[in-house]
């Protein structure tokens, strides 16, 4: 995780980051790959409540998940309590 933490706030400073970058929402897939975890374990820590805060943009077990930028770098450096559901 360390690796891909540095990976991406290495991406985040070439591109100018600012504090928009911070509330970009990703998608379950783009945090897999920045995360290095596949769907299926990023979806358990969700259920677990250990994973990164998510949003959820509709309502059901179906419903489409969205985790903020700021918040899977928190969750990676482990500065942020986890895995709770935000409101949308």
């Amino acid at each position: 995780m360390q690796r891909s933490l540095r990976i991406l706030e290495a991406s985040m400073s070439q591109s100018a980051a600012t504090a928009d970058d911070r509330e970009e929402l990703l998608t379950p897939i783009e945090v897999s790959r920045l995360t290095k975890l596949t769907l299926s374990t990023l979806k358990d820590k969700r259920w677990r409540g250990t994973g990164p805060k998510y949003r959820k943009l509709s309502p059901g077990r179906a419903g489409r998940v969205r985790y903020r930028r700021g918040d899977v770098l928190d969750w990676l450096r482990g500065d942020e309590d986890s895995g709770q559901e935000l409101a949308a």
